[in-house]
C-alpha cells in the first residue's frame, strides 16, 4: 500500500486520514461533589496537510485534524477540538497538538509501535515541561489547572480506539479526566 499522497509521504499517519464515526464514547468528567458520566458520539476528521521542514534540517510530515464530540442523551455538542499529528521519519516520534476552545493548548510527544496489523500511538505532554507541554488561560490555570496529558490511540484498518487521560487540579482536589471510544472510518479522503 502506498502512503504518498500528492508527492508527501505520510508513513504512518497515512491510516488516520479520513472521517470516522463511533457512537460508543464515554467522558468521565469532574463535578463538585464527584463525577459526572456522559455517553457521546464522536467524529473526528484527518486531512492531509503536508510536509515541514525546520531550519532546512528537520523533515516532518502532518496530518490536521478536528473532532466533535456531542452527548448521546441531547445531541449537543460539548467538546470541539483541533489540531495536527506530526511524525518525523528519521526520529520515529510522534507529536499531538491540540487546542480547545476554553482556553488550553497541548504539545504531547511520543513513539508509534506496531503491534501485528495494529498500529500504536501514545503520547504524552505535562504542564511546566519545556518540550512537551501544556499552556492554559489565566482562568483555567486557577479554577481547572491541567497537569499532565497522555493519549493512547490505535488503529487498525478502519477501526481506531483511543483512551485519553487529562490529568486536573479542579473543585479543591486532583482529577483524572477520562476520555475513550472506537470508531470506524466511514469516508476515506
Amino acid at each position: 500500500m502506498s502512503t504518498t499522497i500528492d508527492g508527501v509521504d505520510y508513513g504512518p499517519l497515512y491510516q488516520l486520514i479520513g472521517s470516522w464515526r463511533g457512537d460508543k464514547g464515554l467522558d468521565v468528567a469532574p463535578e463538585p461533589n464527584g463525577e459526572d458520566r456522559n455517553a457521546y458520539y464522536d467524529e473526528i476528521s484527518f486531512t492531509p496537510s503536508g510536509a515541514a521542514t525546520n531550519a532546512e534540517e528537520q523533515q516532518l510530515v502532518t496530518v490536521r485534524y478536528h473532532q466533535l464530540v456531542r452527548k448521546r442523551k441531547n445531541g449537543k455538542i460539548f467538546h470541539d477540538q483541533i489540531g495536527h499529528w506530526i511524525y518525523e521519519p528519521a526520529t520515529g516520534m510522534i507529536l499531538h497538538s491540540l487546542s480547545i476552545p476554553r482556553g488550553l493548548c497541548v504539545l504531547a510527544g511520543g513513539k508509534l509501535a506496531q503491534d501485528g496489523a495494529e498500529t500504536v500511538f501514545e503520547v504524552e505532554a505535562t504542564a511546566g515541561s519545556e518540550t512537551f507541554g501544556i499552556v492554559q488561560s489565566p482562568f483555567m490555570l486557577q479554577k481547572a489547572k491541567t497537569t499532565a496529558f497522555r493519549m493512547t490511540l490505535k488503529i487498525s484498518g478502519n477501526e481506531l480506539h483511543y483512551e485519553e487521560t487529562t490529568s486536573l487540579d479542579i473543585y479543591g482536589r486532583q482529577f483524572e479526566h477520562t476520555d475513550g471510544c472506537a470508531l470506524i472510518r466511514v469516508v476515506y479522503d
